[in-house]
């Protein structure tokens, strides 16, 4: 994919315990949720030359950029959904999904960040997306999005790791149309407050982009994968699978050898590199 037309945005707090373990929790102490409702949606690109550093395109399909003054990132395995935007009078009034895929929302820790976006975008390279989609016509439940799962592995020399807990795509809080109503309320009507960005005013300075890939959340971590970051030389592995046809201990085999099969999932494979 490289659609830089296209606004990118994420869901954050959408998987129980990811914002705990991520340490960013208490970023989140002033917005009050329902107890199963993600937390906010960020902006991770913003094709607007108003937009400051969001404006760089950040998706890649094979590498991860560590930022030139480093810092502590951590990947974070994603579905991520690429959606035409219906508006009305300015307004967003729908999300038609148009395909699905392996996403690495990459994170950097920065305790004292304002804002989410603060973490999540530092330049070219910083997130990854996989080449290979696969077709999504309806988040209904029953659509084919249902059956998949997600897992993540770091290779690290000869050694491979479990990052993510391998979890069921239908395991987020909100899903379906659910989390399509609740998008859309939070693109039309979340203020800037907080940790929060008003997503309204960056579809104004975007000139209402026709189409949003959006992050729905990252799993919990493994023990590995929340007591370890990423350093040059590591492969990250996020592969977005249909657990109808493969096992958990098929997808940890093929994660580890970076050979996969074509059908059935979407693959993000990246090099960490300086």
């Amino acid at each position: 994919m490289n659609r830089k037309d296209l606004i990118g945005l994420g869901v954050a707090g959408n998987f129980a315990q990811h914002l705990e373990q991520a340490g960013e929790a208490n970023d989140f102490k002033s917005v009050v949720t329902g107890e199963k409702q993600p937390k906010a949606i960020f902006p991770f690109y913003v094709p607007s030359e108003k937009s400051g550093f969001l404006s760089v395109y950040p998706l890649t399909h094979s590498i991860t950029q560590i930022p030139p003054t480093g810092g502590n990132l951590q990947m974070e395995p994603e579905v991520g959904i690429l959606f035409d935007i219906i508006y009305e009078n300015n307004l967003v009034v729908g999300l038609k999904p148009q395909s699905f895929g392996a996403y690495n929302d990459c994170s950097i820790r920065r305790p004292n960040a304002k804002k989410i976006s603060e973490k999540k975008n530092w330049g070219a390279g910083s997130k990854g997306i996989a080449e290979h989609m696969l077709k999504l016509d309806s988040l209904a439940p029953g659509c084919s999005l249902d059956d998949f799962r997600i897992a993540s592995f770091l290779k690290r020399g000869e050694a491979c790791h479990a990052y993510g807990v391998d979890s069921p795509v239908i395991g987020y809080n909100y899903f379906h149309e659910e989390l399509l109503v609740w998008i859309i309320e939070r693109m039309n009507h979340q203020p800037d407050m907080g940790p929060m960005e008003k997503i309204s005013m960056h579809l104004a300075n975007a000139n209402y982009p026709s189409q949003a890939l959006v992050s729905i959340g990252a799993t919990s971590y493994t023990d590995f994968g929340e007591s370890h970051y990423l350093e040059e030389g590591d492969i990250t592995v996020v592969c977005v699978y249909d657990g109808t046809l493969y096992s958990e201990a098929q997808i940890y085999d093929m994660g580890c050898k970076g050979i996969f099969p074509t059908e059935g999932m979407s693959v993000l494979m990246q090099k960490v590199t300086q």
